[in-house]
């Protein structure tokens, strides 16, 4: 006899009041008590809609019609509302910030107990409880906004532990960490799943950092409707994810691109585990035959620092100490490292946000530590991960033209720049649309597009990718990767995603703890085992790929997967050639 499920969608079908079609269309699938489910989907496709549905969020704060049928936990969400459905759904948003409410942690997990009433005695156990069960016993008299973004997922979830809720519902929880802190998240979450027997539904992008533990099965959501409801591994040897936009796992990839057709019974969904002797000998035969990236001759520096130290208060330790690197003319380069490592800070220093306490910051050989932020404003340019953060205009051509527009140049000179700016990235057509009207990546090339009318000869960005899907992830970066080699900009991305700094960018910056601890080949420093486990880094699974099937080298292995992925992306026309996640 099958179990009964605690979540059941039965021909359900949503329309939001402001949308004429509907969002969500005749949905059938059920998650059984103590499952752990992943849903994955593009951007649009109706994943978060679904888990709107389930905490009553739908129709409580997004009305709209409802057909067909939904049970939770033998209740219906619509009916109960989210009060009610908040003892049986227990929510981690991707912005846990929107969730505190409390002034410390404390008093934050202890939110839910102090509406309900409990007795002061109980409240405290179970406030500890909760706190030592997600490892945030030590930090019950902190402030939730200065904690970092893995100590804030922790708070957040013991605020629902409280509540003994029988369904945990994460949206994105990845999105904004460190591949070190999404790891134990995951680990944590697989815990709670294990040990309580608590209900899992997982909301994510990064497929491959999910299936670090096991998952009972991958729902693929596309346009409103349920693509796929399989195992992990089946959907794994199915090709629907690539072929529906979601990033495959590297080792995946891999032994796809060497001609090897997996099979689930191998166990595809976990790289430790997963039988390989089926598929060494074409593996190795594809490394034999495919190139290595060719060496690239050395170019003049663009920028160099030397030394950098910077407190933000002086009775605190530095937060970045004697830093130096340097950055060659038409690199493309990632820093990257652990929340809280210093690589903003960083970047904060170069663009004169911050003044540093001592070291030099040279650009094309000339040291500009005294120059104003508007002065290295007209060298450098900043793109901050939240484009909405940066947009000061209602209309695209007003946007691109404000930096000019400022600095008082000719109105027939800040018309040519623009119309070749906005050229260049494509979004001439939209040029008199509100900025709010076009997509998500659409945006940040507008944002993109007022820095590179000032003719920048650096540009910074931030996690330009964090929490997109893989169509926007390929559409920005390929777009980011034309204006290097078509333009010559030197770019540096400050990024926690570790397939971006294989894919895109040659070479990478390791920052832990306010110092520099590795500066070298993006494939090497994702091959060492050392480095990865110092900067909170992930080590990429070509190289447990590579160990399993007997290749010697596993930066080899690496450097020629990249090479490849980036020969066919260009033979596609930056098209997604179904790539993956590292």
């Amino acid at each position: 006899m099958s179990p009964a499920p605690i979540i059941e969608f039965k021909d359900f079908t949503y329309t939001y009041r402001t949308q004429t079609g509907p969002t969500l269309r005749n949905i059938s699938f059920s998650i059984n008590r103590g499952e752990k489910v992943l849903i994955v989907g593009a951007s649009g496709s109706g994943k978060s809609t679904i888990a709107k549905c389930i905490n009553a969020l739908i129709p409580s704060t997004f009305p709209g019609k409802i057909e067909g049928s939904l049970t939770v936990n033998g209740l219906n969400p619509a009916a109960e509302g989210i009060f009610n459905m908040s003892k049986q759904v227990g929510t981690v948003l991707q912005d846990t910030d929107g969730q505190f409410i409390g002034l410390t942690v404390a008093e934050d997990i202890a939110f839910a107990l102090e509406n309900d009433r409990i007795p002061q005695e109980e409240m405290r156990r179970k406030v500890m409880e909760a706190a030592r069960t997600v490892s945030v016993e030590q930090l019950l008299s902190s402030v939730p906004g200065a904690l970092s973004g893995g100590q804030k997922q922790r708070v957040s979830l013991a605020g629902i532990l409280v509540d003994d809720v029988e369904i945990f519902l994460f949206d994105e929880p990845l999105a904004n960490l460190d591949p070190a802190a999404g790891k134990r998240i995951i680990e944590l979450i697989d815990r709670l799943n294990r040990e309580q027997g608590k209900t899992i539904v997982i909301i994510e992008h990064r497929l491959e950092d999910v299936l670090y533990r096991h998952v009972d099965r991958i729902i693929l959501v596309e346009k409103g409707e349920i693509a796929a409801d399989m195992t992990a591994g089946r959907i794994l040897c199915s090709g629907l994810l690539p072929q529906k936009g979601i990033r495959e796992p590297l080792y995946v990839s891999a032994l796809k691109y060497a001609g090897c057709k997996l099979r689930p019974e191998d166990g595809p969904e976990d790289i430790g585990t997963m039988n390989m002797a089926p598929y060494k000998d074409a593996l190795q035969s594809w490394f034999q035959k495919t190139d290595l990236p060719p060496a690239k001759a050395e170019a003049p520096v663009a920028l160099e620092v030397k030394g950098l130290c910077f407190r933000y208060d002086k009775n605190l330790p530095y937060a970045v100490e004697d830093v130096s690197f340097r950055i060659r003319k038409g690199e493309m380069v990632s820093i990257v490292g652990t929340n809280g490592a210093g690589k903003s800070t960083t970047a904060s220093l170069i663009s004169g946000f911050n003044r540093q306490d001592a070291g030099e910051i040279f650009l094309d050989g000339e040291e500009i530590s005294s120059w104003s932020i508007k002065q290295r404003g007209e060298k450098i340019g900043f793109v901050l991960q939240n484009q909405n953060q940066m947009i000061s205009r209602t209309i695209i051509r007003d946007e691109v033209a404000l930096g000019l527009a400022v600095r008082k140049v000719p109105k027939d000179e800040i018309e040519e720049r623009v119309t070749r700016v906005l050229k260049i990235c494509g979004i001439y057509p939209y040029r008199n649309w509100p900025v709010s009207a076009v997509s998500f990546g659409q945006k940040k090339r507008v944002t993109i597009a007022s820095i590179l009318v000032m003719n920048p000869e650096l540009l910074i960005l931030d996690e330009p990718t964090a929490g997109q899907d893989w169509a926007h992830y390929t559409e920005i970066m390929e777009f980011l990767r034309k204006l290097n080699r078509d333009l010559g900009i030197t770019i540096l991305m400050i990024t926690h995603d570790m397939h971006l700094m294989l894919e895109y960018t040659d070479r990478a910056i390791v920052i832990s703890g306010g110092h520099v601890i590795a500066d070298g080949k993006s494939s090497a420093i994702l091959t060492d085992e050392k480095i990865t486990e110092a900067a909170s880094l992930k080590r990429t699974s070509l190289y447990d790929l590579a160990v399993k099937c007997g290749i010697g080298s596993p930066e080899q292995l690496t450097d020629r997967f990249i090479n490849y992925e980036r020969k066919m992306r260009e033979e596609a026309g930056g098209k997604d050639t179904g790539g993956a996640n590292g």
